[in-house]
């Protein structure tokens, strides 16, 4: 059956900007009487990527379901392409991709005979060699699905995602599984429908993958969203840090503009949220005392550090920022 046709979104004017492709306003989800979503709030605009990050159970999937239009939220709205996904589905399927962690496709159909099959039930889905070839599956297209390993299952996964030529790309850790090569294969795919206009909500627990792809990132914990920006914006929540090594009879360190020394001597660890004025205090004070720092390295905040902290934080110390440029 194919899905009722909807026009395509409306294209931005200099006189209109586009309105988000993706609107989630107080979302809540609850599984009985757990909250599995609990008041999350962002947009995405088209050409954009939002990244969902967080440890198992901080509620990305539940929040991506709702978004997918395969579950009803509990509270709050969600609109894609100023729809709602559920209750007008039909008219949201046609411009919506989706790749889920697990797909369950069955096993004795070939992989063209799946991406033929998939393609009948879209409007204007791309010719079937052209998807293959997108994911570098050409060559097993006679092969059936259950003889595919781990990371072909996943291209293949991300065909079917991308067959309908979608406006809206929604990615539950699109490459699990896959080999570096793989992984970097299908960021140049994303890279190429965002250049093209889609907007892409993705999740992954993998760092470097949202560091690549993501235009803003959303860090979820307890389901909120307690961190969320650009990668700068959420590293710069946590100190930069210098580390080296001191001998014995060094003099005492100065004060240093905004430093808190992790650990003392022989081996020393600074933190510091003013890394150049530190750096420059600390090595002005080594030369003046002709004290060596022995494996002097500065290292600015990262986004894993940002990450870490969120995931290691006690429940309290993990509530939404009223600074948050991407909860409302």
């Amino acid at each position: 059956m194919h899905p009722t046709d909807a026009p395509a979104p409306p294209r931005p004017t200099p006189e209109s900007p586009a309105p988000p492709a993706v609107e989630v306003v107080d979302l809540r989800r609850r599984y009985g009487s757990f909250e599995a979503i609990r008041g999350i709030s962002f947009e995405v605009a088209p050409g954009e990527v939002l990244a969902l990050l967080g440890v198992n159970g901080a509620g990305k999937t539940s929040a991506l379901e709702v978004l997918e239009g395969l579950a009803a939220p509990s509270g709050g709205s969600v609109r894609v392409l100023g729809r709602d996904p559920q209750r007008e589905r039909a008219s949201v399927r046609r411009h919506l991709g989706v790749l889920l962690q697990s797909s369950g496709l069955p096993g004795d159909l070939t992989v063209a005979e799946t991406v033929r099959t998939w393609a009948q039930t879209l409007t204007d889905p791309r010719p079937v060699g052209e998807a293959l070839e997108m994911v570098g599956l050409t060559g097993r297209a006679g092969v059936r699905v259950r003889s595919l390993s781990g990371g072909e299952r996943r291209r293949l996964d991300l065909t079917l995602a991308l067959l309908g030529h979608p406006s809206v790309l929604v990615l539950d850790e699109p490459t699990t599984g896959l080999d570096p090569e793989s992984r970097r294969t299908v960021w140049e795919l994303v890279r190429g429908l965002v250049g093209d206009g889609a907007a892409v909500v993705l999740t992954t627990h993998h760092l470097e993958e949202a560091e690549e792809l993501a235009d803003r990132i959303a860090v979820m914990r307890e389901g909120r969203i307690v961190l969320a920006g650009t990668r700068e914006e959420i590293a710069s929540t946590q100190p930069a840090t210098i580390t080296f090594t001191l001998a014995a009879d060094a003099p005492p360190l100065p004060s240093l503009p905004a430093v808190r020394t992790h650990a003392g001597r022989p081996d020393v660890e600074l933190h510091t949220r003013a890394l150049q004025p530190a750096l420059t205090a600390l090595l002005t004070w080594a030369a003046e005392h002709r004290v060596e720092l022995t494996g002097l390295q500065a290292r600015s905040a990262s986004l894993e550090q940002a990450f870490l902290a969120v995931a290691d934080a006690e429940p309290s110390d993990a509530e939404p920022s009223d600074a948050d440029p991407v909860a409302a």
